[in-house]
């Protein structure tokens, strides 16, 4: 299989399954629902929408909202860039499969934030949801690269308190996973993982080839 099949193929299969997820929650979820998964109280799918960066965390407002699109789009050029040099010199399937998640997530990101408040009317606040539509007469919810991502994988493995005898936190309620997140999400922190897990295999790889000098 050629390296740039398999780039094309992985980064269009992550970009299909985060989209498709997201637009289904999107428009058959009001804002803060959630269901169970296999009936497992652990595994949610739970909408919210987030302004900012990955895991709910925010940036801003409105210009930190549009400044962080914009660096998310330079960045994706350069991750392109770097991908293409990396086919070219015939990196492993390893390397090139790490370097197309983090690219893969960093774009389904992006076209939420560029695209959804266009194409999709508001989906209310948690105190007042409501069912989104797709490309309303009255338009979109927020302008081009203004667009909220939509959040939804939930983990809640256990909650629970601590100790009392610890420091800062002692006898605060606290819940493991917290953070909400999606399908972009998770292949660029599997793609990170992956790339410190083997970052020596992947520094060797990564060095210049010495030129072999002809003796005369």
């Amino acid at each position: 299989m050629k390296r740039s099949h398999f780039v094309l193929a992985l980064i269009f299969f992550i970009l299909l399954l985060d989209q498709v997820l997201k637009i289904w929650v999107k428009l058959n979820m009001p804002l803060g629902n959630s269901f169970n998964i296999l009936g497992l109280s652990w595994f949610q799918i739970h909408f919210t929408e987030n302004p900012g960066m990955a895991f709910g965390i925010e940036f801003g407002g409105s210009y930190g909202k549009l400044a962080l699109t914009i660096f998310r789009i330079i960045v994706v050029i350069f991750i392109a860039y770097f991908l293409k040099k990396l086919i070219q010199k015939e990196a492993t399937f390893l390397l090139l499969a790490c370097i197309s998640l983090i690219f893969a997530g960093a774009i389904g990101n992006i076209l939420d934030s560029i695209f959804y408040g266009v194409i999709f009317s508001d989906s209310g606040t948690f105190h007042s949801p409501k069912l989104a539509t797709f490309m309303p007469q009255e338009g979109g919810y927020a302008p081009i690269l203004h667009g909220k991502v939509v959040d939804m994988l939930y983990f809640p493995l256990f909650e629970g308190f601590w100790p009392n005898w610890m420091p800062f936190v002692g006898g605060k309620f606290f819940m493991f996973f917290q953070p909400i997140f999606n399908i972009a999400d998770s292949s660029i922190s599997f793609g990170v993982t992956m790339a410190i897990i083997f970052y020596r295999r992947f520094q060797k790889e990564l060095e210049p080839v010495p030129e072999i000098k002809e003796e005369n």
